[in-house]
Order: C-alpha cells, then sequence, then structure tokens
C-alpha cells in the first residue's frame, strides 16, 4: 500500500463540550498510538480528510503523518478506525496506529468484485457477497487497500472460496480456505417454483378429502330420515289412542 501524506496539529481539547466546539471550526478529533509511543491526542483539517477518502479505494489508509510544532518529522501510521456520524455520515473521529514499514499488520480488508459472472449473465442468477472483509496479514507496505476477485466465470450455484483468492508476494490471507467469500444464487422464480411443488398436495389426498366430505354431508340427512320415521311412528299412534279413550 502507497502511503499519501496527511497534516495534523496537536489537540488540547479532550472534554465532551470541547471536543463539540472543535468540530464546529471544522477539525476533527483524532488519536495516534503505538506500542512503542504514548497515545497522543491530534485534529486534523475535515475537509482535507474527507478529500483524502473519496480519492481513495477504501478506509485502509496507510498515511506520511506530519504534526505540525512536534519535534518527529514525520510518522507511518494506518488509519485503524473512521467513526462517522450515524445520521449525515460526516467523520467524527479518527484512529491512527503509528507502524514500522517492516512491521507485520493483520488487518481486515474490503472485498470488490469485478465482471458480470456468466450465470447472472445468461442464466438469470444473483451474484452473493458471503463475506464483505478478509483478514489479511504482512508489512504496511505490503497491506492492500481492498481485495479484488474476477467473477466473470462463476456460474449458477458456484463459489469462490477463500483458498482460491490469489494473492501477491508476501500477503497471506487468514481463514479458512474452504468458506465461500461469492457465490452465484438460481433466479428467483425456480426458487418459488421448486417451493410450490413441494407445497402442492397429492392426487391420493384431494381424494381422501373428498370422501371424509361426503361422509360428514351424509350424516346430517340420516339424522333427518330418523326423525321423520319417529314422527310417522307418532302420528300412527295417536289415533288409537282417541279410539280408546271414547269407548
Amino acid at each position: 500500500m502507497k502511503s499519501v501524506p496527511l497534516k495534523s496539529y496537536l489537540r488540547t481539547q479532550s472534554r465532551r463540550g470541547e471536543v463539540k466546539k472543535l468540530r464546529a471550526t471544522g477539525r476533527v478529533p483524532a488519536v495516534i498510538y503505538g506500542r512503542q509511543i504514548q497515545p497522543q491526542n491530534l485534529e486534523l483539517n475535515s475537509k482535507e480528510f474527507a478529500d483524502l477518502l473519496n480519492h481513495s479505494a477504501s478506509e485502509n489508509l496507510l498515511v506520511d503523518l506530519s504534526v505540525e510544532n512536534d519535534p518527529r518529522a514525520k510518522r507511518l501510521a494506518l488509519v485503524q478506525e473512521i467513526q462517522h456520524h450515524p445520521l449525515d455520515g460526516k467523520v467524527v473521529h479518527v484512529d491512527f496506529h503509528e507502524v514500522a514499514e517492516d512491521e507485520i499488520l493483520t488487518v481486515m480488508v474490503p472485498i470488490e468484485t469485478t465482471g458480470e459472472p456468466n450465470g447472472v449473465k445468461n442464466g438469470g442468477g444473483t451474484l452473493e457477497h458471503v463475506l464483505h472483509k478478509l483478514k489479511v496479514r504482512s508489512t504496511a507496505k505490503n497491506l492492500p487497500e481492498q481485495i479484488i476477485i474476477d467473477v466473470t466465470s462463476l456460474e449458477i450455484g458456484k463459489a469462490i472460496h477463500i483458498g482460491e483468492i490469489p494473492v501477491v508476494a508476501g500477503v497471506q490471507i487468514m481463514g479458512d480456505p474452504h468458506i465461500a467469500v461469492v457465490s452465484v444464487a438460481a433466479p428467483r422464480t425456480e426458487e418459488i417454483a421448486v417451493a410450490a411443488d413441494a407445497a402442492a398436495p397429492a392426487a391420493g389426498d384431494v381424494e381422501m378429502t373428498k370422501e371424509k366430505k361426503d361422509e360428514a354431508g351424509a350424516a346430517p340427512a340420516a339424522k333427518g330420515d330418523a326423525k321423520a320415521a319417529a314422527g310417522d311412528k307418532k302420528a300412527e299412534a295417536k289415533p288409537e289412542a282417541k279410539a280408546e279413550k271414547k269407548k
């Protein structure tokens, strides 16, 4: 990774209210730390840092950090973390990690894809990002800003795994080599059709349901017939009872 120049200034404000006022003046609070130095509060020009981010492939930046009015001229530092405002996305704080050129670092690097998969172009599939970042181990100078994967040859149902990603000398990609990074899923319409076929009832189930319905429908009719028969028998018995009473 190529380092880029960045100017910073010593910061004395550390309280919440003071830092808020600092941001209102167009400055961004920052801090730099490392294994051999004590943490030091800094501030950056917010516009300069925003322009630097806009011209970078990712937020993984290696900077030649100069601190105004500091005895040390420049410091090689990696942007460790950038905090953004949850509403407008503006940078509200930056953490720098001072490093040496030959120091071995382990950093999460974003993944980018290039090309259009054959399974998407010709089969109507969907490219899915299983992972968005990978853990990479290398020296500061060899550290990539991002990992670019060519997905042109991917067909439906196929994936590219960690162990299949080509890397440059001096860079090691950490993680299980069998884990998928990107894949091409089948078209959504096919998935819906398969699910519909699985949910459709069998022909035997339809006949059984119909048969039970017929049996259930016959029950009230039988009950009505029994009631009618009982009424007829009662009607026949009434004249005889009256005749006996008359005698």
